[in-house]
């Protein structure tokens, strides 16, 4: 027997607000019935073949650095930072190592993530 990845899932504070914000980083759809409690993008299509995102409320609030996280990738990091600020994302930090490039960001609730630069 194999395993798959099914789904990414991120703790949270308000489950339908942090999910809005990340089907609007992914251009994707929230899928009905989002609430405080629990939301998700993809979950809910049959033969979905992207990667379903989940949000579930928890009663603890973000502590630490997130030891895992997304990688996103654009063909134009710096428009795509700037998009995801002006979505609610804050910038942590950015990167070049040889050529490779990427931004450090963190969603509404402290989560962090990276945009990478889509090279040639």
């Amino acid at each position: 027997m194999t395993n798959r990845l099914f789904a990414v899932t991120f703790d949270c504070s308000n489950a339908a607000v942090l999910a809005e914000f990340w089907a609007q980083v992914l251009g994707r759809e929230l899928d009905p019935g989002a609430s405080t409690e629990l939301a998700s993008i993809g979950l809910q299509q049959v033969g979905q073949t992207d990667l379903c995102w989940i949000f579930a409320k928890v009663p603890e609030g973000k502590s630490v650095k997130n030891r895992m996280h997304p990688d996103l990738i654009a063909p134009d990091l710096e428009a795509e930072v700037e998009r995801l600020i002006g979505l609610g994302a804050s910038r942590k930090e950015d990167i070049k190592i040889e050529s490779m490039r990427w931004s450090t960001l963190a969603d509404p609730e402290g989560n962090e993530f990276d945009v990478i630069a889509e090279t040639a």
